[in-house]
């Protein structure tokens, strides 16, 4: 099948090439602002004739560029616009290419009434990499961010994680990656506001300037500040579940010519329930069921969540900037209730003895990231930027399992103490040279250096005393070096995209056990190239190609010797023996009919991680360990639609059909499992009233059977709706969502091969309702520019819920 791919590949570069000369004559440019810097997503709009008949628009990339191609000799108007700069206009007489160099936006001469801000629909934007979904000053903008990911084409967030299909996303805001656990991060983008994202990148080729193990990237993109002045404004909802959650927000912003300063709060208290049926069926040595064994399994978590964002820029001169970029999360409180009633039944269903099992968890941490960035740019526009960062992250967990076995004597009691520290240093340089208008090359180096210290303690309850359990008591101490360095070109010409791209990183990891007395090492350099072109076929249609390779390093718990019990018959292990994964990811699309999109894609995953739940049929004990499986490959085609007729109305929707396939060698048996599923998208969003103050917006997910894990999760529908009315003259809003409209959210799984046999029904705390306010204050006209920082290795950062 690579083989396969890569031929048709090497078939379609020789295509493009018989067109690369074609006659045409085209208009490009770069659109920056009034202190040199590009502006993304700029309005370039080309008028005809002295009439000034609409001919065709476009919006500029990520570096200010734009190219208007297929244009014939004749009279024409150009407008470039940005929301808060003045519009710039010229009168072109197009006789052959034509390149505008330099168009600077000024800004609109301050005062407190420069702009009134227009509700209008979100847009799409595709590139030969990514997709652009723009959303401010949209009703999406009124709610939290991850309801903005929600929305997103291409973006499915389902129980605790984020991704692009059946792939974990990475998180990046403003190019940099979030520093936080999974846990952690769900948290910040459900209390953080929607009101200052300008866009949501879904990049599924990221180029080589992103950290390998990128394999595919939402970059959340926030508003610049484009105005001088303060702006303030401070958001609380309130979401009724199974029991009602709280947040309340405040965001702040002050800009003048020398500093631009930007601080975010955020606090959340919640409590979260989760429901499931386990049902496990523990088999005899010839492979019939020996005891059948059903868990109702409840679990409550309570928290309270600080989230504090920090921007300050400090604008030396026209050629230096220094920044100063600080993400803390704090949870002072964090409890973990889980109550199992597990009831045992012969192979011939009747019922033989039942048991207890508590859990209760206490738990307080903190991870605090500080970057501080000093850029300089050149006077031949290129730029050196330098970035360090230092992440502090500590984690305490004191938990208390009680288990009531049918004879008294056979009770169980223990406490787990357990304890990380985790402290990271990186330091980055990157170069930028814009070759000319149209092309640019990057290059930079990278240096991280990450130490967690962890310890865990169990004590064992014996005649009320306690006994420290050495047997399943551990430190472990892990260090990694990874060594970076890349280089990335990028060139648009007439009907043509290409971006080439190659990273380099040598890791260097040790693990030691205390107890076990065990140190292990991995050494590796690997190279990870990336590539991407596109070609404009017609007005309406355009082809593209791209491919990627990647890395998924193996989480510092995942490496982890522990054993953590959350019961007698219920463990989580780890895995000192892990790899990475390293992903290869091919994709051909082909834009048609203005609206349309079809693409084919296949992806190999060599090792792809997964943490598996193994029944031991003799122990009637079940440990969750992540293993390496020998191959994963994931292939289909999706078909995607867009059509926006007027400000008052937007439909997308997608089908996507694809296959799964896994297989591992356990020892004692070789598992191949096979699944073809099916993914459909619908997502609708209507503008009513004659100021357009009322925005709903819709967004509805099939999932067919799939395959996960060596597991078969059946058919689940995600939905959600969501009203906005302005008021106040625009200062505030009033918002309304419904989760889980239909009651079909949950899903069960099942587990089928060799000697496992299980099934698990799942009912989560997803069907909700959320009301909120928002209300501006200050110069309510202001554009925000909020920041996040990040670094590779803090997405790795995991504690033990």
């Amino acid at each position: 099948m690579i083989v396969y791919l890569r031929s048709l590949f090497c078939t379609l570069l020789f295509v493009f090439s018989f067109n690369a000369y074609a006659q045409s004559f085209s208009i490009l440019g770069k659109v920056v602002d009034a202190e040199g810097q590009p502006i993304e997503l700029a309005n370039v709009i080309l008028l005809q004739g002295e009439e000034r008949q609409f001919l065709i628009g476009t919006s500029t990339d990520d570096n200010g560029f734009f190219n208007l191609v297929n244009l014939n000799v004749d009279t024409y108007y150009i407008k470039v616009s940005f929301i808060g700069l003045q519009e710039f206009e010229q009168k072109i007489i197009l006789s052959g290419n034509l390149d505008l160099k330099t168009i600077k936006l000024e800004e609109i001469p301050e005062t407190l009434e420069e702009v009134t801000i227009i509700a209008k629909k979100p847009t799409i934007t595709r590139k030969p990499d990514r997709l652009v979904f723009n959303v401010e000053n949209t009703a999406l903008a009124e709610g939290n961010t991850l309801g903005v990911l929600k929305s997103t084409p291409g973006i499915i967030v389902t129980d605790g994680s984020i991704n692009i299909k059946s792939a974990p996303a990475a998180i990046y805001i403003n190019e940099r990656r979030v520093q936080l656990t999974s846990d952690e991060l769900m948290q910040l983008l459900e209390s953080a506001p929607a009101n200052s994202i300008k866009s949501v990148e879904v990049i599924t080729n990221p180029s080589a300037n992103y950290d390998a193990d990128s394999g595919s990237v939402i970059n959340i993109v926030m508003s610049k500040n484009l105005v001088t002045g303060y702006r303030g404004s401070i958001q609380t909802n309130y979401t009724q579940g199974v029991f009602p959650r709280y947040n309340a927000a405040t965001s702040h912003y002050f800009k003048n010519d020398k500093i631009n300063l930007n601080l975010n709060y955020s606090y959340t208290d919640q409590k979260i329930n989760r429901n499931q049926d386990d049902s496990v069926n523990y088999l005899d040595n010839n492979g019939d069921i020996d005891e059948v064994w059903k868990s109702d399994v409840n679990r409550n978590t309570w928290s309270e969540t600080h989230n504090l964002n920090l921007n300050f820029d400090y604008f030396i001169d026209d050629r230096n900037t220094l920044n100063l970029t600080s993400t803390g999360l704090y949870m002072p409180y964090f409890k973990y209730q889980l109550n199992n009633i597990t009831d045992i039944f012969d192979s011939n269903n009747n019922f033989l003895l039942s048991f207890d099992a508590d859990n209760l968890s206490l738990d307080n941490k903190y991870n605090v990231g500080t970057d501080l960035i000093f850029k300089h740019d050149f006077k031949n526009e290129s730029s050196l930027s330098f970035n360090a960062h230092y992440t502090i992250y500590e984690y305490e967990r004191n938990q208390s399992v009680f288990q009531d076995e049918p004879i008294d004597t056979n009770d169980s009691e223990f406490r787990t103490i357990a304890n990380q520290d985790t402290q990271i240093i990186t330091g980055k340089l990157d170069y930028r040279l814009p070759i000319d208008e149209s092309s640019s090359f990057e290059s930079g180096v990278k240096f991280s250096n990450v130490k967690t210290d962890s310890d865990i303690t169990r004590l064992d309850i014996i005649n009320d005393a306690e006994v420290i359990n050495n047997s399943n008591s551990d430190a472990f101490n892990y260090d990694e070096k990874v060594f970076a360095a890349y280089a990335n070109y990028s060139k648009t010409w007439e009907e043509w995209d290409i971006n080439l791209g190659i990273r380099a990183e040598q890791t260097n990891i040790e693990g030691s056990s205390v107890s076990l007395s065990e140190t292990n090492t991995q050494n590796y350099l690997n190279l990870f190239p990336n590539a991407s072109i596109s070609h404009q076929l017609s007005e309406k249609t355009s082809i593209s190609a791209n491919y990627s390779r990647s890395i998924t390093r193996p989480s510092y718990t995942n490496l982890n010797p522990f054993t953590f019990f959350l019961n007698e018959n219920t463990v989580v292990l780890g895995n000192p023996s892990l790899l990475p994964t390293y992903t290869d990811n091919y994709k051909i699309s082909i834009d048609f009919l203005k609206n349309f999109t079809f693409s084919v894609y296949y992806t190999n995953y060599d090792g792809a991680i997964e943490e598996l739940p193994r029944q031991n049929n003799q122990t009637n004990v079940i440990a969750y360990t992540p293993t390496n499986l020998d191959k994963r490959v994931d292939y289909g085609f999706d078909l995607e639609f867009n059509y926006y007729s007027s400000s008052k109305f937007y439909l997308y929707a997608a089908s996507s059909t694809y296959n799964m396939n896994e297989e591992v060698n356990f020892g004692n048996g070789f598992v191949e499992l096979n699944q073809w599923s099916q993914l459909f998208i619908l997502s609708p969003g209507f503008t009513f009233l004659k100021d357009n103050s009322l925005n709903i917006n819709a967004t509805f997910y099939w999932l067919g059977r799939n395959l996960q894990s060596l597991q078969n999760v059946e058919d689940r529908l995600i939905s959600t709706i969501s009203f906005s009315k302005s008021i106040l003259k625009d200062k505030a809003t009033i918002s309304l969502s419904v989760d889980d409209i239909f009651n079909m959210q949950d899903y069960s799984t099942s587990i089928n091969y060799l000697n496992q046999s299980s099934q698990r029904l799942m009912d989560l705390d997803n069907r909700f309702v959320k009301i909120g306010f928002s209300y501006k204050f200050g110069n309510t006209k202001l554009n925000t520019n909020e920041r996040t920082t990040s670094a590779e290795e803090r997405d790795r950062l995991k504690d033990l819920n």
